[in-house]
Order: C-alpha cells, then structure tokens, then sequence
C-alpha cells in the first residue's frame, strides 16, 4: 500500500451500484485472464449514466475514448451508499484495472467494501463530509494513507478522512490472503 495517492479526481453522486461500476454483460471475463482483467478496466463505469458522472462539474465520461483500458482519473469520490445492489466482487477489480487506486465515498454498501478490502484492489476510505459536492472530476487530489488526509491540490482545501483502522493491514498486506499468510494463519504458497 502507497502511502501517498495523488491523481486525479472522478466525482459520482449517491447511489452508484454495482451494476453501474462493471454492467452485468462484462461478467464472463475472467480477471485471472491478463487480457480479459485489462477489459474489466476498459468497461468500469460504463454503466453509469452520463448525467451522474462527473458531478456537480459536469457531465464527463470515466474514459476519453472507447478503446481505452485505463482512466485517466485514479482517486473516485462520491457520496452515499457506494457500491449498492449485488454482491459482484467484479466491482472493485473492474476500478483498479481502470487505474484507480483509491475510493472516497460517505459511507459504503458493506460487501462492496469487503471485497475491496479482502481483494486488496483499492482503498475505501470513507467521509464525515460531502465531498462529492466541494471536489469536481479533474481536480488533483493527494491522499495521505497512513494520516487518513486529503489534499485538494486544485483548490488548496484539505478534510480528514475516517481512518482505516483495522483493516488498513490488511489491505497493506495486499488482500486478505497475503494478510492471512503473513500472519501465521496459512501455510506458505495455500492461497
């Protein structure tokens, strides 16, 4: 896990579910597949409408161009209720082959969060604040990991995150797997 995240912003409202993140026709590629993990990145965010993306600065698509695998937004902020509706561990692989690193949302749909965490794709921090409506799609962010701290670099603004607290190992470790392994709990090489 880096301890500082910078990159730039891609800013969602409430609500955002799985179904949106990686639409249901992309589930029979197999992320254990290089190719077909690149695709997920490719169509992640392709179910949200254009009229939610990018808010409150605009209507702006995830990727700049169809053929295009990674984004060229590595921080999500939004708002309520991440990661809704099924249970699709498909949805934080699909943000991380796009090139996202790390999620910022007020609070989160829990099984979104689990596999986010438990997969070691990315990081979900969450929120007091609605930052979903002071930050904008293409502001620079810094996040500051290990301090839970966010930089606007944009606008010169800064907030606290929640910390990560337990689960910040294991998502250092990279998933919950290598956590376990590290920790004693499976032998070496039985993930």
């Amino acid at each position: 896990m880096r301890e500082i995240i910078e990159g730039i912003a891609y800013v969602l409202g409430d609500n955002i579910d799985t179904d949106q993140i990686i639409p249901a026709q992309y589930l029979t590629l197999n992320p254990a597949i290089p190719e077909e993990y690149r695709r997920f990145g490719k169509y992640a965010l392709s179910g949200v409408p254009i009229s939610q993306g990018g808010l409150p600065k605009g209507h702006l698509p995830f990727h700049d161009g169809p053929e295009e695998y990674l984004a060229a937004y590595q921080i999500v902020v939004a708002g309520r209720n991440f990661g809704c509706g099924s249970s699709r561990e498909h949805a934080p692989i699909a943000l991380a082959a796009a090139g996202v690193e790390a999620v910022i949302a007020e609070f989160y749909a829990r099984i979104f969060f689990r596999n986010a965490v438990n997969g070691g794709y990315l990081i979900p921090f969450e929120t007091n604040d609605r930052l979903c409506e002071r930050i904008c799609t293409g502001d620079r962010l810094r996040i500051d990991v290990p301090a839970a701290r966010l930089y606007n670099l944009t606008t010169h603004e800064e907030w606290q995150l929640k910390p990560l607290g337990e689960v910040a190992p294991i998502i250092a470790a990279g998933g919950l797997f290598p956590y376990a392994e590290k920790m004693g709990m499976l032998r070496p090489g039985r993930t």
